[in-house]
């Protein structure tokens, strides 16, 4: 492991054994190893450059329930010694206190074992190379119109190896490199201005660019600033709305994935909490899966240790499955689950989603259309508010259509979809055979912590949402 090559499996063992020296259930080490390059383009001119180093482990202690954490931002043994005595003492003073009990077994079974091969990451690339595919998206943008009057860009490159050992299992290794590529254009005509946006990237370095043009992105961006400034008022009121294939999957992310993590579950603040059986229409299949070759979420390990596969959470409207870490897990009497992630090792794992998606269907994409006589048509979203709880949601659109009579007519703006998450799910009629992950560069926030995360979708037609804009069904712009 790069920076930490003093970390091998004796002194994994040594720190286990600090750790679970007053008893235990449960010890874990997280090393994390990070180095990460960005860079910022401006109208041509570079903005800012950025690179960094960031080291160190998060140990983690569970003792009759409790659990403590510490971390140490450094490999040197001292440093890490005293960070497995302090969790160990954190879990402790929380836990019930009993006299005599033995700790559990805590050596390491074997040797570390390497990870799946992965691409080279770009930090190590000059930041000549950056500024170089940075220009070729600005160029691009600005000749797509002379309406363009500004661009910006911006690519990062991490490269984050892990090493993690638990008590009384394997000590697993991974490197996870990650790429992101990120272009706003600005459009003006007649004194109005509109921006869009485009990005690209996921678990490469900058061998991504063999397969995606720099050029596309900015072209993209270009594009829907052009749209946005032929876009008319959005109607207001309960309409059908088709949600594209790829991008939209993120309103699936957080209307409906977040209430199947298990520790919201298991608090009772999600609106999945007590529920079993039907949960959505028949033609809804919802897949959480950390293996998408290249995806922005995808993992070999997850950041406790455990090798994670596909999970079934919905099955043809029927609520199969959670996400869950090891705390949700033994919980619920069930194995570790492989959800369990992290921002860094100064963080304790949570459930988290990796890559989800929705299953694709039968129907036609054309046909699902031409089945709405007046809707909207969702390509793009940026922020958006949920209540987990409830399950309500309000997400606004920066990319949407009108659909009139089965056709996209005017592009809309001010285009913010309202509704229930599970109550959506069971309005869904039409799924398209279309499925298609995002090339987004989504980043999910949770507890304070942020993850990359990927999201997939085909085109799916939702009977009945409220959509909150300003102009009445059927009014003209």
């Amino acid at each position: 492991m790069a920076g930490a090559t003093a970390v091998d499996a004796a002194l994994a063992d040594r720190l286990l054994a600090a750790a679970l020296a007053s008893g235990g259930d449960h010890a874990e080490l997280f090393f994390e190893y990070r180095r990460s390059l960005h860079l910022a383009l401006e109208d041509g001119r570079v903005r800012s450059v950025g690179a960094g180093v960031d080291a160190g482990v998060g140990i983690r202690v569970v003792a009759d329930g409790a659990v403590g954490f510490a971390y140490a931002e450094s490999f040197e043994p001292a440093a890490m010694l005293l960070a497995a005595r302090t969790a160990s003492r954190i879990a402790h003073a929380r836990g019930v206190a009993r006299p005599g009990r033995r700790a559990r077994q805590h050596v390491v079974r074997g040797p570390a074992r390497p990870p799946a091969p992965r691409p080279a990451s770009g930090v190590d690339a000059p930041a000549a190379e950056f500024a170089a595919v940075l220009r070729r998206v600005d160029a691009a943008a600005r000749a797509a119109s002379p309406a363009i009057v500004r661009v910006e860009a911006s690519l990062a490159a991490v490269h984050r190896e892990l090493l993690v050992a638990v008590s009384g299992g394997p000590m697993l290794h991974d490197v996870q490199p990650l790429l992101r590529l990120s272009a706003v254009a600005v459009a003006e005509r007649g004194g109005r201005r509109e921006a869009g946006s485009a990005g690209g990237g996921g678990r490469f370095g900058l061998e991504y660019f063999a397969q995606r043009r720099p050029e596309a992105l900015g072209e993209e961006a270009a594009r829907i600033a052009l749209v946005n400034l032929d876009a008319r008022a959005a109607p207001a009121g309960t309409l059908p709305v088709v949600l594209a294939p790829g991008d939209a999957g993120i309103w699936l992310h957080e209307a409906v994935g977040h209430g199947l993590e298990a520790d919201f579950i298991r608090k009772r603040t999600s609106n999945y909490s007590g529920r079993a059986g039907v949960v959505a229409s028949e033609r809804v299949t919802l897949i959480d899966d950390p293996g998408v070759p290249g995806g922005r979420g995808s993992i070999a390990v997850d950041d406790e240790g455990v090798v994670p596969g596909p999970h079934l959470l919905i099955d043809r409207g029927v609520l199969r499955g959670q996400l869950h870490d090891r705390l949700s897990a033994a919980a619920a009497g069930l194995p570790p689950g492989g959800s369990g992630r992290r921002q860094s090792f100064r963080d304790a794992p949570l459930p988290r989603m990796t890559n989800t998606w929705l299953a694709a269907g039968d129907d036609d994409p054309a046909d699902i259309l031409r089945s709405v006589k007046l809707g909207v048509y969702a390509v793009r979203f940026s922020g958006g508010q949920v209540n987990i709880a409830a399950g309500d949601f309000v997400f606004a659109l920066t990319e949407g259509y009108l659909i009139e009579d089965g056709r996209l007519t005017a592009p809309l703006r001010g285009v913010n979809l309202i509704g229930n998450g599970p109550a959506a799910l069971a309005a869904v009629s039409m799924v398209g055979h279309d499925l298609r992950m995002s090339e987004g560069t989504w980043t999910c926030t949770k507890d304070g912590q942020n993850v990359p995360v990927g999201v997939g979708m085909p085109t799916v037609k939702i009977d009945r949402l409220t959509i909150g804009g300003t102009a009445l069904p059927g009014a003209g712009p």
